[in-house]
This record gives C-alpha cells, structure tokens and sequence, in this order.
C-alpha cells in the first residue's frame, strides 16, 4: 500500500477573537475542525466552500505555512522536523490567487523565477531551468527582463506557475489560480494547468468556490463548511449524486446561462 504524499490526521486550527471588555471571557473562531484527508500521488484534489468555510486556512496548513492548534500534516508519512524543512520546500510548491500581489513587483522575471533555484539549492544549471519552465508555460524567453507591472494578467499568472515548477515539485497547490483573470485568459491558463498536471506527473491540492473549475482539473472532491470537510469523494459521484444539503445548495449557486430562443 502506498504511502500518502500528504496526510492529516484530525486537524484542527482556531484563531482568538478580540475581547468585547477587559473582563469578557476570550472566544475562539474555529477555522479548521477535525480534518482528516490523505492526498496520494498523482490525486488531483479539489477542496471546495463559500468564502470562510476554511479552505485557505487548510492550505496553509498543509504547506507549513500556518501552525495547526491540533493535529497533525504528515509528509511522505513523516512528521516534518526542522532539518526536513528544505527538502519538503521543494516538494511542495504553491501558486497564488492574486499574480500581481504574490510578484515582486521590483523583480524581473528572471530574479522571480532564480529567487527558488537559489533558495532551495537548486543543483541544476539556473539559467538553463529559467529558460526550460519559460517555455513549459508557453511564454517567450523575451519576457525574462520584463518586471510584473510589463505583464498582461495571463502572462503574469504563467510567471507565478512558472516560478511554483522552478524547483521540480511533486505537489501543486492552487488557491483560486484563476479567479483573477478575464474569462478567455482563464481557460487558457486552466488548460496549461491541466496540461503541466499530465505531463509532469505532479499531484494538485486545488483551492476554489469554483465548481466548474475544480470539475475540470480534480478527480476527487473535498466539501468544506464551517471549517469541517462535510463530505467528499470522487468529483463525479459528488457534483453528481450530493448527499450532504449544503453541497447541492452549493450546486444549485453555480449561475446557468439562459436558453437562448
């Protein structure tokens, strides 16, 4: 049997609240609540919600971004130490919602995509990398002395994909990657995703409140509410079969063109 790629095990995570008074008793806002999934390599898991189900905290546990305040995220099953860090750094790389916030916007695209390389120790020659992951999201190598603000949305988010590959992940999370962008640029962008998915072999965590997105790039669904995963399972059998009630109301949201006569 193998071994999950990422694992929790009942993870749970609360932020404090401010106090009413001096004297108020200190209240809790439960983000995440008793998370158990494990994500084997080569899933392509979408987790799904409204906004403030929970889904952008889970993300950021699962990268070690955010301590959980129970809990635990295993890695290759492994508890991660410190010396572990660097190593799982490179495994594990994210791509932003925003590209024009999650840039430099006082970096080149060639210091954006050589700042992992040299961070992570990258062994292979930079230079050549830079120009490899350039070409794998189709952008011209011409680009390499452009800053962020030179950029369309589109190429931007290329960029921040580009930058996510630099190292040779095994793992993609996606948070909302392409919730900024205008509707044609946004397929274009999810068909490369898809594309890079495939013929690297990652496996993809994909944030969104997106169905139609995550019915396009996951084979496996995650359904979160009030921090809580409410129900999961195969993308088809869930978007097609729901059983939990919030999950057809989410369905039922997703907007429908009218019929044209």
């Amino acid at each position: 049997m193998n071994t999950p790629i990422l694992e929790t095990h009942s993870l749970g995570r609360d932020f404090k609240l401010p106090r009413a008074s001096v004297t108020a008793k200190q209240q809790l806002r439960h983000a995440v609540v008793d998370v158990n999934i494990s994500i084997n390599a080569g899933d392509r898991l979408g987790i799904v919600g409204e906004s403030g189900s929970g889904k952008t905290t889970l993300a950021k546990l699962l990268l070690r971004l955010d301590q959980p305040t129970s809990g635990s995220v295993n890695f290759m099953g492994q508890k991660l130490q410190g010396a572990d860090m660097a190593d799982f750094r490179r495994q594990v790389q994210i791509i932003f919602q925003d590209p024009r916030s999650s840039l430099d916007p006082r970096m080149a695209v060639e210091q954006i995509i050589l700042e992992p390389l040299e961070c992570l120790n990258f062994s292979q020659n930079h230079q050549a990398r830079i120009d490899e992951v350039l070409q794998q999201v189709e952008l011209d190598l011409v680009i390499r002395s452009r800053y962020p603000h030179e950029l369309s949305g589109g190429q931007r988010q290329r960029v921040a994909i580009a930058r996510a590959l630099a190292a040779q992940p095994s793992v993609l999370v996606a948070d909302e990657p392409v919730s900024a962008l205008d509707v044609l640029v946004r397929e274009e962008v999810l068909q490369l995703i898809n594309r890079l998915i495939n013929q690297l072999g990652l496996t993809l965590v994909l944030i969104s409140h997106d169905l139609s997105v995550v019915a396009q790039l996951c084979d496996k669904v995650a359904v979160m509410q009030h921090g809580r995963i409410i129900e999961s399972g195969a993308t088809q059998s869930v978007f097609g079969n729901p059983q939990h009630q919030f999950t057809r109301e989410l369905i039922a949201a997703v907007p429908q063109l009218p019929t044209l006569k």
